[in-house]
């Protein structure tokens, strides 16, 4: 062996070099399973396993680059071998290769959830269903877990019950049409379509099967039913399968995840070997000794007992807080406490919670403080709206049946309207063509003006030039000249605004990252760097180098640590949320939730609560949360140190330290009487009605009994199931028809 196996423990090491047969590999939180991944491939590639015959699938970019950058520090010359990477990103690559044996050129497009969704609308018009009567949003989620679920339009045509189903079904079955028709996938498609191609395609699977002999899959317990029928194909022949995962942090559920595959391992692989990775190295004593403590309270979990050699730490912090805006407040202060005192990074540190709309107030707090922070989970770099524009220019290049992406050019043309687009949508429906087709034969149509024809025109030739250019030129070159031509640089400039030359910024920070591409791959090509930037998620995009602290949901912060943890919002119908409190199921995972949230924690941990948090606009009085309440009395008089509402003041604009000291900290910049902020994205809900069922992500179903006012004052008086009757502003909330369960 050209390197040290000496640096794992027994535990490790046994896993690493047991590689015939099913092996399973429980590895608890902060064990190193990486490490442990990393090691058993390039053990496999020492033993004399070609590397073309390995397949290692995780879950995320960031951790497909850093065991790729493990592997290629222990194997050299390996790494760039290996297939390596996401579940979609690996089985998209196949698409590419065979995606012709089921219809596809190996040009498709990925849409992503906004292209998806303006899809779905389309299929909901061709259907005759209101999206003031449905919202689009709530088919799209239940086509996705369909797909999760490997259900096909046709499976679930037999199925659907209710009339939403039925709807469903309908929109189902046309939105996939619409797809094959623009030669396009979307992100759930990457899992089922494979599934299609070798259940199709027997020779395929074979191929497939005779090329990776050796399987690894990072995360299993994070597997839907579509990635588990995809793994079980792939390694029947040589059986070969190596799966890491902790049930304990089992958190996608809402996704499509189903913890049951890692538990039905054991049947599915009747001679497969386990192996316990048990001791952390990520936390200390007291973090880990709380966590353990947590987690034992599910009933259904694979036995597991994490100790550490770490240090045993300082004293666990529980706050609590008269409100949000307080917990925001008191965060900071104990922020800048630990720069001051223990010299820590702002990047050392991470504000955890269980909703988006819980930053708000936590925000207010850091900027009146002047502490830098980044939000993991707000509007990604590749959604921009200039850079969705340039991509549609690129991609239409590349795949000329992406009607969405044409459509989206032509709503960016200066002198094609509306009236010209519907049109040219009604056309391409009736001859069951893609619209770049239409544009082909655009002289033989005689309801467009001359005007319009050569406009059209113009733009078809346009995209056939760079077609032809796309194998002929460099991509770098091949970009700017698309960027050059179609003046949007230009355009941008002519603004003459702030907001316009952050956009210009976004712009040349797209055509860098596409220089950046050009130089790492050998021939790249367009359609190559287009399915990278359609597969990369929140946590790819966090910053390491960025001296900021970091903002995220607890489920964004898997994989993740940092020296300093803040655990807000732990509150009764918050953590846990409210529809977790009916079914002992969706209970346990928000207990895995809060564990997972505890083991970020490396050095301190933070555990806050409110009083009384703003909700929907009215002040709403919150218990703490059970999980709080759970702890053992042992491990709470130990470890745990309480700090009630006496221990800091709001009013003042000093705090007494735990030494007596004063400290000064800037509060003015906070208005207590300040209109509420609106917490929600609610730019497109339904039109609710007196009679309709509706869902509310925390308060669940429930049924509208009245609607009182107008506009944006509009209430609607709503009987929750769960908790009774609530009056909500209509603004603040985000309601939708039923969802499929």
């Amino acid at each position: 062996m050209s390197f040290d196996l000496n640096i794992l423990n027994p535990q490790q090491k046994e896993a690493v070099t047991n590689t015939e047969g099913p092996c399973m590999i429980i590895a608890g939180a902060g064990s190193g399973k990486t490490r442990v991944l990393t090691y058993k491939i390039a053990y496999l590639i020492e033993s004399g396993v070609s590397p073309y015959e390995i397949l290692a699938l995780t879950f995320t970019n960031k951790a497909a680059h850093e065991m790729r950058e493990r592997v290629s520090k222990i194997s050299p010359d390996s790494s760039d071998k290996l297939w390596m990477g996401t579940f979609h990103s690996i089985f998209a690559r196949i698409l590419r290769f065979e995606g012709q044996r089921i219809g596809f050129d190996r040009n498709f497009t990925i849409y992503d959830s906004d292209d998806s969704l303006s899809i779905i609308k389309q299929a909901m018009s061709l259907n005759n269903i209101s999206v003031d009567s449905v919202n689009p949003k709530s088919i799209q989620s239940s086509i996705s877990k369909l797909k999760n679920r490997f259900i096909s339009p046709i499976d679930f045509s037999l199925k659907n019950k209710n009339d939403f189903e039925k709807r469903v079904s309908f929109v189902y079955t046309t939105y996939q049409e619409i797809l094959k028709k623009n030669n396009s996938m979307d992100f759930d498609d990457l899992l089922v379509k494979p599934i299609e191609l070798f259940n199709s395609n027997p020779d395929i699977l074979e191929k497939y099967q005779e090329r990776f002999k050796f399987i690894l899959v990072d995360e299993y317990q994070d597997t839907n039913r579509a990635q588990y029928i995809i793994i079980r194909a792939l390694s029947q022949k040589y059986k070969n399968l190596s799966i890491v995962g902790d049930d304990a942090q089992s958190i996608y559920k809402w996704r499509g995840a189903e913890i049951q595959n890692i538990f039905d391992f054991e049947t599915d692989y009747k001679d497969r070997k386990l192996f316990r990775l048990e001791q952390n190295y990520r936390s200390t004593k007291k973090i880990l000794e709380l966590a353990d403590d947590v987690i034992k309270k599910n009933k259904k979990q694979i036995e597991k007992n994490l100790w550490t050699e770490n240090d045993e730490g300082e004293e666990i912090h529980l706050i609590e807080n008269m409100t949000d805006r307080e917990e925001g407040l008191k965060t900071a202060k104990y922020i800048l406490d630990e720069i001051q005192k223990e010299k820590y990074n702002f990047k050392d540190f991470v504000i955890l919670y269980r909703t988006n709309a819980q930053s708000r107030t936590i925000e207010d707090a850091l900027r009146v403080q002047k502490i830098p922070y980044v939000i993991i989970g707000g509007i990604r770099f590749y959604q921009r709206k200039e850079i969705k524009d340039l991509l549609s220019y690129f991609k239409i290049v590349v795949n000329h049946s992406d009607s969405e992406a044409l459509l989206r050019i032509l709503g960016l043309t200066e002198g094609i309207g509306k009236t010209t687009i519907d049109k040219l949508k009604e056309i391409s429906y009736n001859e069951e063509l893609p619209i770049y087709e239409v544009l082909k034969k655009i002289n033989g149509y005689p309801e467009f003006s001359s005007k319009v024809k050569i406009k059209l025109d113009d733009l078809f030739k346009f995209i056939e030039k760079y077609s032809v250019l796309l194998n002929e030129i460099k991509l770098t070159e091949l970009t700017r000249g698309i960027l050059d031509e179609t003046g949007i640089i230009r355009d941008l400039k002519y603004e003459n605004t702030l907001e316009a030359e952050e956009r210009i910024s976004n712009i040349q920070e797209l055509i860098s990252a596409i220089a950046e591409y050009d130089d790492n791959h050998d021939n790249a090509k367009l359609e190559g760097f287009l399915q990278d930037v359609s597969l990369v998620s929140d946590i790819d995009t966090i910053d390491n180098q960025k001296n900021a602290v970091t903002l995220m949901t607890i489920h964004s912060a898997k994989g993740l640590e940092f020296p300093v943890v803040f655990i807000t919002g732990l509150e009764e119908g918050l953590f846990p949320v409210s529809n977790s409190i009916i079914q002992e199921e969706e209970l346990e995972e928000e207990r895995r939730l809060f564990y997972v949230a505890i083991t970020r924690a490396m050095k301190k941990l933070y555990l806050m609560y409110a009083n009384q948090r703003y909700k929907f606009g009215t002040p709403s009085y919150q218990a703490r949360s059970r999980f709080l309440k759970e702890i053992s009395p042992d491990i709470y008089d130990k470890y745990i140190k309480y700090e009630g509402l006496k221990t800091f003041n709001t009013g003042a604009n000093s705090v007494r330290s735990r030494q007596g000291k004063s400290i000064q900290y800037d509060f003015s910049g906070f208005n207590h009487k300040k209109k509420v902020e609106e917490e929600f994205d609610n730019d497109k809900f339904p039109d609710i009605k007196k009679g309709v069922t509706v869902s509310h992500e925390t308060f669940g179903k429930g049924k509208v009994l009245g609607i009182h006012g107008k506009g944006l004052d509009k209430k609607a008086e709503i009987y929750f199931e769960d908790i009774g009757l609530k009056k909500i502003v209509l603004k603040y909330a985000k309601l939708t028809i039923n969802e499929i369960e």
